[in-house]
Formats: C-alpha cells, structure tokens, sequence
C-alpha cells in the first residue's frame, strides 16, 4: 500500500513538470505576485506608491501588465524573471481601487494573473477632544469622560490618562464616535488632570487632547431653599399689594371718605350728566321725630355766580312716612 502511494505521488510531480516543460526546453510560467514595495496596503492622498509583480518560475522574457479596475494601467518587459515594478500617485479616492497584474512569455497562452489587492486610504488624525457633561463634581459622584478626533481615518484608538498613567484599556472605535470612561470620585486626589490620547493606522501620528480638571462642587446648606422660599413669598406678597392699591385700597377709601362727608352735613348732591356743571341741586332731609308722621324735605337751586342775579328757590314740602 504504501508502495502505491509512493508511486502515485511521483506520477503526479512528473505529469506537473511535463506540463510546465514543453518540447523544446520552455517553461511556463507560475502565477504572479503582486506585492507593495512598502509593505503596506494603508496610504494617504498625494502619496507615491510602487507595487511589484513577479513570477517565481517560467522561461523568460516576461511582460508584466497592471490592471486597477480590470482596466490597463501599464506594462514592462523584462528579459529574466526580474520583478516588473509599478509605480503610482493616489491623487484621489478611486485610486485606492482593486489592483491586480497579469504576467506572459512566449509559450503561455492568455497569461497568467495574480491575486487582486486594495489600498486603504488612510487620513492623520486631529487633536482629540476631551470633555465631561459636568466640570464640577464632590466626593462619592459618577462622573464620565468622552474623547474624540473629529478627522481622521478609522478605526482611532482611545487611550484615557490620569496625569501620567494610564487608566484605561485602549478603546478601539470603528465609527466616528467618542469613547467614553466612567470614573467614581472617591477623594480629592481623583480631582486630577485628565488627557486621552488618539491613534490609527497613520504611521507616527499620535496626538493628546486638552487637559481636564474637575472642580470640587460646593456644598449647599439646608436652609438655602428655605431662604430662597421665604423671599420669593414676600415678593409676591410686595407684588400683590402694589397691584391692590390702584383697584381696591384707594376706591375703597374714596368711598368711605365721600360716605362720612355726606353723613356728617346731611346733604346729598346730584349731578345730572345732562345739565350744565354749575347748576347743582341739593336737597336736605329732616330728622323725624318720634311723635310725627311726616318730615320735611327742602330742595335748593343754585346758578352760577356769573349768570344774572336770581333770587335761589328753596321749595319745601311734607312727605307722610308710615310702616
């Protein structure tokens, strides 16, 4: 049995080699690589890039092609099997699009092609931001931190530090969105300085935020509120009483004074909207007496004083008064 083994497998080498060989010595070619010259597919807008295509087997010369997009980029010839090198701007975001290169001699019919490849446009990131929802905070609070780099590519990794040390694992964020700590004020000493800092896959750009600084929350005593309600009712009751005194007070008063003016003569004026203004009727009432029926009523005119001379009526008359 494992003489047959044996057996097959060296068939199958010789069948491989006589299909790479033909009959007049050449070889065919192996599939090509397409490699970066930098040794990452990660790049930044107005970068030069070079890519290699090469093949490690096959008779020479070979033509290497490069292709973005199934499209013709360029292509080399070289006599050996010396890579064919490509070099390129991205000068946009569609050049960091599907490459892939395609490698041929002589005896090889349709070429052979390598695997595709696809840069990844890469931006530096901005000075990252480091805020709170509250700046002022006391012992034995939840408080929470948020970082963030508003440019930048993705993914950015967040790092949250007290001072110098640090008190987060790195945070990795895949959308543009903060990372966020929590943090328990348990003394004063957690009333430090806090910075974050910001990195991604942009070669030798790390960048730190602002600093920031909780401030200890002063303490309120409890009998602020009950201060601060006791105004507040006198306030109203101040307001309430400048608004009573043109409606209530002084048309109360008025009425009163004109009520003892009245009582204390015994006459009563009126004037008629219709008449003149100098031309006033006043009437008087006598008091009744226990043992009398009727009293007296006298009614007088009086006219202007710069009118002609009249002699003033005075008109009595008796009125009986019964239950």
């Amino acid at each position: 049995m494992l003489f047959l083994t044996s057996l097959l497998f060296s068939y199958f080498q010789t069948s491989q080699q006589i299909q790479k060989t033909t009959a007049n010595g050449k070889e065919m070619l192996s599939n090509p690589r397409l490699l970066p010259l930098e040794g990452t597919l990660n790049v930044m807008m107005n970068q030069n890039v070079s890519l290699s295509c090469h093949v490690d087997s096959g008779s020479p010369p070979v033509r290497y092609t490069l292709f973005k997009h199934n499209q013709k980029v360029s292509t080399l010839n070289r006599p050996d099997l010396t890579p064919g090198l490509f070099n390129l701007t991205i000068n946009s975001a569609s050049d960091v699009g599907e490459y892939k290169c395609k490698a041929e001699n002589n005896i090889t019919n349709g070429g052979k092609y390598s695997k595709s490849l696809s840069f990844t446009l890469i931006e530096p990131i901005s000075k990252p931001v480091l805020s709170s929802l509250t700046s002022q905070a006391k012992e034995g609070q939840n408080v929470t931190l948020s970082c963030l780099s508003v440019n930048g590519s993705l993914p950015i990794t967040y790092i949250f530090f007290k001072g110098k040390r640090s008190i987060s694992q790195p945070v990795k964020m895949q959308k543009r969105e903060a990372a966020m700590i929590f943090l328990f004020i348990n003394s004063s000493s957690d009333f430090g300085t806090y910075k974050c800092r910001a990195e991604n896959s942009f070669r030798n750009n790390t960048k730190y935020s602002n600093s920031f600084n909780f401030t200890l929350a002063e303490e309120r005593s409890h009998s602020q509120p009950l201060i601060i309600s006791l105004v507040l009712i006198l306030l109203l009751f101040i307001i309430g009483f400048a608004l009573a005194i043109p409606f209530f007070i002084i048309p109360s008063y008025k009425a009163k004074k004109f009520k003892s003016t009245r009582s204390s003569t015994g006459l009563t004026s009126t004037i008629n909207a219709e008449e003149a203004e100098d031309d006033v009727i006043y009437t008087e009432i006598e008091p009744i007496k226990p043992e009398e029926e009727y009293i007296n009523i006298s009614v007088i005119r009086r006219e202007d004083e710069k009118a002609e001379k009249r002699t003033c009526a005075t008109v009595y008359s008796k009125v009986l008064i019964r239950d």
